[in-house]
């Protein structure tokens, strides 16, 4: 049960912020010429509400959840691996705990590994989010199924892993920012709880007890409200070139030609659209995500 706790976190927090990923990547991947689609994410959120409804907003959701739940274990599992591997290194020892700059290393180790199996899940989301069109009419149904067969019919298996340099950069700085972050607030707030106590059997009561509920929250939302401000601009770039109508001409739009076409385009701005709905839905998704995890491995304590 305990090993059950990174998914379970993952997809009720992936029920949580999917609108507002929506939002996100529907401004992100607005086409190159003026006049903008959308002013902004209220705009967005009505133009998108209007047309399809509010369930539209969950578009292409299957795949995500399937995907929040190999991410979320996948980050925690290599984030443990990492750990194992400084406590083999004789850079620490397992019954201490380890140096806050070892700990975003460890997200970092987490994320680059976990960016391989998000790739082709959100490349799949990201289709059916925005999907190509033609004379007004939708190309491919809005299902799964027929995206990943349209992509690899025209890419192949390799076509899977477009954009995936963004992803990489995304989630391996994200991450270490994700784990670093949350770490970094809980320890803030320990020594902050035990400069406020009254003896020393409190300071040794709070050792051994988890932070109470409201600082785990805020600890999870820094750490996610850190994940996706500062590396933003990777997962603009990640996002345009996953909605790219498929064809001959995506094998031109490497990550590099993407970014340079869109500061041209619209500049530093450009990069973040869609960042501040974006941090903002990450605080209540990221804190839930930890809270979960935390709460059912003091009850199920993973081996």
């Amino acid at each position: 049960m305990a090993d059950m706790s990174p998914q379970i976190a993952g997809v009720v927090g992936k029920y949580i912020e999917y609108p507002f990923d929506t939002v996100k990547v529907r401004l992100q991947s607005q086409p190159d010429h003026l006049p903008l689609r959308y002013k902004g994410p209220l705009d967005c959120f009505r133009q998108s509400i209007r047309a399809d409804g509010f369930l539209g907003l969950y578009r292409g959701i299957s795949a995500p959840l399937i995907g929040a739940a190999l991410e979320t274990s996948s980050l925690f599992f290599w984030e443990r691996i990492g750990r194992e591997a400084i406590y083999a290194s004789g850079f620490s020892h397992p019954e201490d705990n380890l140096p806050l700059p070892a700990l975003w290393f460890t997200g970092a180790f987490s994320g680059a590994f976990t960016s391989f199996i998000l790739t082709p899940i959100e490349l799949v989301k990201c289709k059916i989010q925005v999907p190509e069109t033609e004379g007004g009419v939708v190309k491919v149904p809005l299902k799964p199924i027929p995206v990943i067969k349209n992509i690899c019919r025209h890419q192949g298996i390799r076509g899977f892993w477009h954009g995936q340099l963004g992803t990489l950069i995304r989630e391996a700085g994200g991450c270490a920012a994700w784990f670093g972050s949350k770490e970094t607030a809980t320890k803030l707030m320990r020594d902050w709880n035990e400069r406020s106590a009254n003896s020393a059997a409190e300071i040794e009561r709070m050792r051994a007890d988890a932070l109470p509920l409201w600082q785990q929250a805020v600890a999870g939302a820094s750490a996610g409200m850190s994940y996706n401000f500062l590396f933003f601009p990777a997962d603009t770039v990640k996002s345009r070139m996953q909605t790219t109508p498929i064809g001959g001409s995506i094998r031109n739009k490497t990550f590099g030609a993407e970014a340079s076409a869109l500061w041209q385009q619209a500049g530093l701005r450009g990069f973040y659209r869609g960042c501040g709905v974006t941090v903002l839905r990450s605080a209540p998704s990221s804190a839930f995500i930890f809270m979960v995890y935390d709460g059912l491995k003091k009850y199920f304590p993973m081996q």
